[in-house]
C-alpha cells in the first residue's frame, strides 16, 4: 500500500472511532431508556396477561433494542431460508461474538420461543434483561461452579422437550473479540441433546457482531454490517460426537474471519 494510501485509511480510521464517541453516548442513552420503558410493561404483562402476552413484549423490546443500534450506523441481515417446524422443540446452536448477538435471534426466532443459558450475573440489576431471565424461562448458570450449571441446563432441556421451546446455547462459552471462532465446549450441548430428544438442532453463524466492541466496551464500532445465517436444520442421532463435529463444521465454515 502506498503511503498516501496509508495516510488516508489512517485518517479514516481516526476520524470514525472520534464520531464513535458522540454516537456511542447517544446509543446508550437510547439503550438504557429502552430497558426502562419495557421493564414495567414484562412486569404487567407477565403478572396479569400470562406467559404469550410477556412473550411478545420481550420480542418487541429486542426488536428496539436492534432499532436502538441503528444511531450507530449498524446494519443487519438475517437470512432464514429455512422452514422450520414450531410444533417440536428445537436447540439453536451459535457461535459468540458480543451481547449484540442477542436481540436480532430474539426477534428473528421468536416464533420458536428462545430460551437462554446465560451466566447467573446477568440475572440481577439490569431492567428488563434480569426480568426475562429470571421469568422467561430461561438459566442462570453459575460458572464456577459446574454441578449447579449442568442441573440448570438439564432443566432447560426438559423445559423445552415438554412445551416445544427453543434452547439457545454458545458453546464457545465466552465470546470470540476478533471474530476467529473457538473450540466448543460440549457438555452442555450434549445434555440438551439428551434432555429434548425430539429437538430439532438449528446451527446460526454470526459474522461481524464483534467490531460493535473493536475499541473495547467504548466506545462502540460504528458502520458495521452484522450477519445471521441459518443453516439447514439437523436431526438429534445416536451418535452424538459425531452430531456435534457436524454442528460445529457448519457453524464455523460459514464466520468470516478477517478484519
Amino acid at each position: 500500500m502506498k503511503p498516501l494510501c496509508k495516510r488516508a485509511v489512517f485518517y479514516f480510521c481516526s476520524m470514525q472511532k472520534v464520531l464513535a464517541f458522540p454516537l456511542s453516548a447517544l446509543y446508550l442513552i437510547l439503550f438504557g431508556l429502552t430497558l426502562l420503558l419495557f421493564h414495567p410493561v414484562q412486569w404487567v404483562c407477565f403478572n396479569w396477561f400470562g406467559y404469550n402476552a410477556h412473550r411478545k413484549s420481550v420480542a418487541l423490546l429486542n426488536l428496539c433494542l436492534l432499532r436502538c443500534t441503528h444511531v450507530l450506523g449498524t446494519r443487519y441481515t438475517f437470512n432464514n431460508p429455512q422452514d422450520i417446524p414450531t410444533d417440536r422443540p428445537a436447540i439453536i446452536v451459535l457461535n459468540h461474538q458480543s451481547m449484540h448477538d442477542i436481540p436480532p435471534i430474539i426477534w428473528h426466532m421468536r416464533k420458536h420461543h428462545p430460551k437462554f443459558v446465560s451466566k447467573m450475573e446477568l440475572g440481577k440489576g439490569i431492567p428488563s434483561v434480569s426480568y426475562n431471565l429470571r421469568h422467561g424461562g430461561s438459566v442462570l448458570i453459575n460458572r464456577k461452579d459446574s454441578r449447579q450449571s449442568l442441573t440448570e441446563i438439564a432443566k432447560l432441556g426438559a423445559y423445552i422437550q415438554k412445551y416445544n421451546r427453543s434452547a439457545v446455547i454458545f458453546p464457545e462459552g465466552t465470546r470470540s473479540k476478533t471474530g476467529q471462532p473457538k473450540k466448543f465446549h460440549t457438555t452442555g450441548l450434549k445434555i440438551l441433546l439428551k434432555k429434548a430428544p425430539s429437538a430439532l438442532i438449528i446451527p446460526i453463524s454470526i459474522n461481524n457482531s464483534w467490531k460493535m466492541l473493536k475499541y473495547g466496551k467504548f466506545p462502540y464500532g460504528i458502520g458495521n454490517h452484522i450477519s445471521f445465517e441459518v443453516h439447514r436444520p439437523l436431526e438429534n442421532a445416536v451418535d452424538v460426537e459425531e452430531l456435534i463435529e457436524n454442528i460445529e463444521r457448519t457453524i464455523t465454515q460459514a464466520i468470516i474471519t478477517s478484519a
